[in-house]
């Protein structure tokens, strides 16, 4: 009994090393605490975002879906006064991310003339998951549902009060009827 009550104990404790699972900082209690570095080293204040709602996406320089950074763009002209898109540049997929934040800004700005806040370069899953992926994938937090990041350019829609309202697949067009419908 004594055996397995330690083995039990081990397996427990292994699992909890090996999950890597990150706890949210305490000052953290909804979207508009968070404060996130642009890629000019800028302070991206959500709280500011208050009144409009959020659409958060994950991105990449070197994937089948970097094209989406034109209908991103588009998406956020169209809709400035409603929506706010925030970019975070990832390299947790195939190192499809590999530029630093300078490298990333002049890709976007050069290749898609993106003028929608984009973050300084983080990771979206795994032991080193910004807090605010953390937020965005675990419904103890977001008061939504679980969810990982599958590929690049998966996209987080909150609403605005700052509530997470839908998630749509990396697949998924920016301009696609369902992400539109979602804004207005």
């Amino acid at each position: 009994m004594y055996r397995y009550i330690l083995t039990l104990i081990s397996s427990i404790l292994m699992f909890n090393f090996l999950s890597g699972q990150k706890k949210m900082p305490s000052d953290i209690h909804n979207i508009y605490d968070f404060k996130i570095k642009s890629l000019q080293g800028q302070i991206i204040d959500f709280s500011s975002f208050k009144g409009k709602k959020i659409l958060i996406v994950n991105t990449a320089s070197k994937c089948s879906f970097t094209p989406q950074y034109e209908g991103l763009e588009k998406l956020y002209k169209l809709y400035k006064d409603k929506i706010v898109i925030i970019g975070f540049p990832a390299n947790d997929f195939l190192r499809q991310e590999p530029g630093n934040n300078h490298e990333i800004e002049s890709f976007c700005q050069l290749n898609y003339g993106v003028s929608f806040p984009m973050s300084a370069k983080i990771s979206v899953k795994g032991k080193k998951m910004h807090p605010l992926y953390l937020w965005l994938t675990n419904e103890k937090y977001n008061h939504y549902k679980d969810s990982k990041v599958t590929w690049n350019f998966q996209k987080y829609l909150l609403d605005e009060q700052g509530k997470l309202i839908q998630i749509f697949q990396p697949s998924m067009d920016p301009m696609d009827e369902a992400i539109i419908k979602a804004i207005q």
